[in-house]
């Protein structure tokens, strides 16, 4: 079979593009033909053989002066036309959609319509009911769901998109637009990695029908055998706000005496650099190998963001290799963690309160260890790379 793997960045940018990393990688181990369309990126580590990318564009710069083409971001002629020769060249059976918005834009849907090729797509995320993808008011540091209940101008008034007008009146009119459009009607089947997510699209009458949901899995490396725990408590992930880093570095000035290691990159790296805590150490942004060792060797990993998570790779990675999770109890965490079995859910997430957590749980070196026997116990029994490529294949005889 060949599969078109579809995601604004190729690279190992975040959880989106992990899980489109490995669902491509555990594919083509099955034999299956996978190529890549995306934007130009320097940090793309896979591609397609026609060397056909979208135009670079950054949604972070200030203001939509400092956006090319500001038209593009809702509609991008560019990724159409240069998707549709991928798909002449390549001849795919099906189109894998990821993360497109904005970079892409729902054009890619219309590509493969009009080719005739069948789409699936994975909702990594909240962007087609919320215009900033969060679903959070980073300003009050809660979950919110106003552009549900309220529509997506409450998007404008509140400025949810990097704190621009100009952003956000730009993002309600992409989800306004694509409300009225048929583009999401296009797409065949619709992979929820969690309950949670699939309740909130089929919220909307459009979506019924076409979800089911496949929990994302991570392909990791095997653990070396008699690896010891080490003394510290670990974050790994993207380092922007909406993951709760600033109450991450809050919390750990509360705990001075309890090492905390922070992996990734991203927006906010700078303020874990400079944050001046002696607890607190800055691993940089790793992968493969060294960033299993270090997750194995954690005794406890952390999810607290201020946005409801989906079903976070890093929550998986971590149980999977062996290291429990303390988590807020929010989007689909519960689905992940079995609570006092391979972790906690906090339904406090308050610094104070997830300070008082993590020293109780970290001084429990006895109930680490129970936990972590657990999490390699249920390693079998949740979503294997096998199964995983037994349910993608599954999807994709179904729309064929």
């Amino acid at each position: 079979m060949n599969i078109l793997m579809v995601n604004k960045f190729l690279g190992p940018r975040g959880g989106a593009e992990r899980c489109m990393l490995t669902s491509g990688s555990l594919l083509a181990a099955r034999g299956h033909r996978v190529s890549y369309f995306g934007m130009e990126d320097a940090g793309n580590v896979v591609g397609n053989e026609s060397g056909l990318y979208a135009r670079h564009r950054d949604f972070h710069r200030r203001g939509l002066r400092g956006l090319v083409n500001p038209a593009a971001l809702l509609y991008s002629w560019d990724a159409r036309a240069k998707m549709k020769k991928i798909i002449k060249a390549f001849r795919p059976d099906v189109v894998h959609l990821h993360n497109i918005h904005f970079q892409l834009t729902p054009s890619v849907i219309d590509a493969a319509f009009e080719s005739g090729v069948p789409v699936v797509q994975t909702v990594h995320d909240t962007q087609m009911l919320c215009p900033s993808h969060m679903m959070a008011d980073l300003a009050s540091g809660h979950a919110c769901s106003l552009c549900i209940t309220h529509g997506r101008l409450s998007c404008v008034r509140r400025r949810c998109i990097h704190g621009s007008l100009a952003k956000s009146l730009l993002g309600a009119a992409e989800g306004a637009l694509y409300a009225r459009l048929p583009q999401y009607d296009r797409v065949a089947r619709y992979i929820c990695p969690s309950r949670y997510m699939e309740g909130l699209l089929l919220r909307t009458a459009r979506f019924a029908g076409k979800t089911l949901v496949i929990p994302n899995c991570a392909a990791l490396p095997p653990i070396p055998p008699g690896e010891e725990k080490g003394h510290y408590v670990l974050y790994f992930g993207r380092l922007s706000a909406e993951k709760g880093i600033a109450r991450l570095l809050e919390i750990f000035r509360l705990l001075p005496d309890v090492p905390l290691i922070v992996a990734g990159s991203g927006p906010l790296e700078g303020e874990v650099i400079r944050c001046g805590l002696p607890n607190v150490r800055y691993a940089g942004f790793l992968q493969g190998e060294a960033l299993a060792r270090l997750i194995a060797q954690a005794a406890l990993t952390l999810c607290l963001p201020l946005w409801r998570e989906n079903c976070p790779m890093a929550v998986i990675e971590s149980m999977a290799l062996g290291t429990p999770v303390l988590a807020s109890r929010e989007g689909g965490l519960p689905e992940l963690i079995e609570e006092g079995v391979t972790g906690m859910l906090l339904d406090d997430a308050s610094a104070h309160a997830c300070a008082r957590a993590i020293g109780t749980l970290f001084a429990d070196t006895e109930a680490l260890r129970t936990m972590s026997r657990a999490c390699l116990k249920a390693r079998s029994r949740r979503m294997t790379p096998q199964r995983y490529t037994d349910e993608l294949l599954g999807v994709y005889r179904a729309v064929l």
